[in-house]
């Protein structure tokens, strides 16, 4: 994510911060100030937001961990000030590994919470633990307030909201009765009402809920778009919507040339060849940003993406979505029998997902 700096590697796995986490430091250090608590207790303070924080990365950490299980990597952990977000190459899609996985987590924070409890002595009554959380967190408390926050965080990640845990648990256990389209579209639902209570909840409680809620609603929408697609293109294969007409440049023209095609067709993605070979692609923005930075009497072999991506004509279209969707601004070759068959880019997927969508919404009204 941009803004982010990395702190290390654990197990292989890059740890990031985000900047924005220096804002939630000054804001406990401010409301602390403001409540006229001494430099010795706004120290404590800060002390525990840091160690709360060691436990989002733990809690991070046991997904991961348990996506490693089952072979799937972790690209890396982002440290936010609204909580932590690991980065997994691909969501497990067999329902008892994203169990698993998504339970993970929360009881990485019940694990704390039960070992945090050896040290403590809970209150027997709701007034006297008020009381002893009452002056803010200190010496004699920390211990007390890591064991409470770990048990509400375990319980508040459970919570059916989609895509947080609770709502991954609730689309895997969904999925050993209903196909993974379909839980995720009832997952998704369930967590946008839950994030809209927790918009209204922040309003008079904590802004925090109101970023969660808003994170909720924008990742539940985007995994039921995403899981909706791939079982659109369940069936197909790469060959059925690659394009044989595509706009070829050669890599000894100049970017004028590129220019030129560009306004002079809907293109907005080029195949660079050099002896009819294929050497590298071109898209728009490169396109503009070449023109802007070295003009258009640059090479095309200067500005050109040489990493070629290639996918066999016969590959599952839902297979390959993810790969596709990560290089969406590149054009891939498509190969059948060693030779090149085709291109395919990001858009023209799109076009196919939309037309199919059609047909299959269609064919539903007509039953």
């Amino acid at each position: 994510m941009k803004g982010s700096f990395k702190l290390g590697k654990i197990a292989g796995i890059g740890i990031f911060i985000h900047w924005t986490f220096s804002l939630l430091i000054l804001f406990i250090i401010f409301i602390n100030y403001k409540a006229g608590q001494n430099t010795v207790q706004i120290i404590w303070s800060v002390a525990f937001i840091l160690c709360i924080f060691v436990t989002v990365l733990l809690h991070e950490l046991g997904h991961a961990l348990a996506a490693k299980n089952y072979n799937i990597l972790t690209k890396d952990i982002t440290l936010l000030p609204i909580g932590g977000l690991a980065r997994l190459e691909r969501i497990p899609e067999k329902p008892l590994e994203e169990l698993i996985v998504a339970l993970a987590g929360p009881l990485v924070n019940f694990t704390l919470a039960f070992i945090t409890g050896f040290f403590i002595t809970l209150p027997d009554t709701s007034e006297k633990l008020m009381a002893e959380l009452a002056n803010g967190v200190n010496a004699h408390n920390f211990l007390l307030n890591f064991f409470l926050v770990n048990f509400w965080l375990a319980l508040f990640n459970l919570i059916p909201a989609f895509p947080m845990d609770g709502g991954r648990v609730l689309r895997a256990l969904l999925s050993f009765k209903l196909q993974r389209h379909v839980a995720t579209r009832i997952s998704a639902r369930i967590g946008q009402i839950v994030a809209l209570v927790f918009i209204l909840l922040g309003f008079f409680t904590s802004p925090f809920l109101i970023f969660i809620g808003i994170f909720v609603i924008i990742g539940a929408q985007i995994e039921a778009d995403y899981t909706e697609s791939k079982f659109i293109l369940k069936g197909f294969k790469v060959h059925d919507v690659l394009m044989k007409d595509y706009q070829r440049i050669d890599a000894n023209e100049k970017v004028k040339k590129a220019v030129e095609l560009l306004l002079d067709s809907q293109n907005k993605n080029f195949l660079i060849t050099e002896n009819d070979i294929a050497v590298g692609t071109l898209n728009r923005d490169q396109i503009i940003m070449a023109l802007s930075k070295k003009g258009d009497d640059e090479f095309i072999y200067n500005v050109m993406d040489r990493n070629l991506i290639f996918l066999d004509s016969n590959s599952l279209l839902e297979n390959v979505f993810e790969l596709i969707q990560q290089n969406k601004s590149t054009l891939i070759l498509v190969m059948e029998n060693n030779k090149l068959a085709g291109t395919l880019d990001i858009e023209n997927l799109m076009e196919f997902i939309l037309i199919n969508e059609v047909k299959i919404n269609k064919a539903h009204d007509e039953k």
